[in-house]
C-alpha cells in the first residue's frame, strides 16, 4: 500500500511546491549568479587600499608580492609580450627576471606604491620598492630544502629578516607564505 505524501510526511514537498520545479537550493544559486566580478580598477584599488594601511616599506612588499596578479588585472603581459616570452631561452628568461627585479622601482610598481602612499617622497618610494625586492630575493636565496619544508621556509625568512629588520611581523608572515607558495 502506497502512503500518501502529505506535508507532514514529506517536508521537501512544500519546498518543491513553493520553489516550482527547481531543486532545493537552486534559488540561492540563481541569486548568486547575478553577482558581477569587480572591475579591474576596483580590484586594483582593493590591493592599494590594503597596502595603504601599512607603513611604506611594508606596503611596497605587499604590492610587490601581488605584482603578477596586478599585472594580469591590467592586461599585462600583452599577447605580443607572451609570444616573445615563449621564444626566450632559459638564460634569456633569467636575464629578463633579473632586469624586472632590478628595475621594479621604475615601472608600474612605483605607481601602485605612490597611490597607496601619495604623500611619500618619490625617492623614499623607490627605496622602499628596492628594499622589498631585495628582501624577497634574500629569502629566496636563503631557502635550502634540507628537512621539513615549513621549517626551511621559516629559517630562510628569518635569515632574510636579520638582513632586513625594518618590516612589520605581519610582513614576515606574508613573506613566509609567499616563499612557501613559490618554493613548493
Amino acid at each position: 500500500m502506497r502512503s500518501k505524501c502529505t506535508l507532514a510526511r514529506c517536508p521537501g514537498a512544500l519546498r518543491s511546491i513553493k520553489g516550482g520545479v527547481e531543486p532545493v537550493g537552486a534559488r540561492a544559486r540563481q541569486r548568486g549568479m547575478n553577482r558581477t566580478e569587480p572591475s579591474a580598477e576596483e580590484q586594483i584599488e582593493a590591493f592599494i587600499a590594503s597596502a595603504a594601511k601599512q607603513p611604506l616599506l611594508d606596503a611596497a612588499f605587499e604590492l610587490w608580492r601581488w605584482r603578477y596578479r596586478l599585472d594580469s588585472i591590467e592586461g599585462r603581459p600583452t599577447a605580443e609580450e607572451v609570444r616573445i616570452n615563449r621564444t626566450l631561452s632559459p638564460q634569456q628568461m633569467a636575464e629578463k627576471y633579473r632586469y624586472d627585479r632590478d628595475h621594479a622601482h621604475e615601472g608600474s610598481m612605483f605607481g601602485y606604491v605612490k597611490r597607496a602612499h601619495p604623500r611619500a617622497d618619490d625617492n623614499a618610494i623607490r627605496q622602499a620598492i628596492i628594499t622589498a625586492v631585495k628582501f624577497e630575493g634574500a629569502a629566496e636565496a636563503h631557502f635550502k630544502w634540507d628537512g621539513d619544508f615549513w621549517d626551511c621556509v621559516v629559517r630562510a625568512v628569518a635569515q632574510a629578516a636579520a638582513e632586513y629588520p625594518d618590516f612589520l611581523e605581519t610582513t614576515y608572515r606574508d613573506a613566509r607564505n609567499n616563499l612557501a607558495y613559490y618554493m613548493k
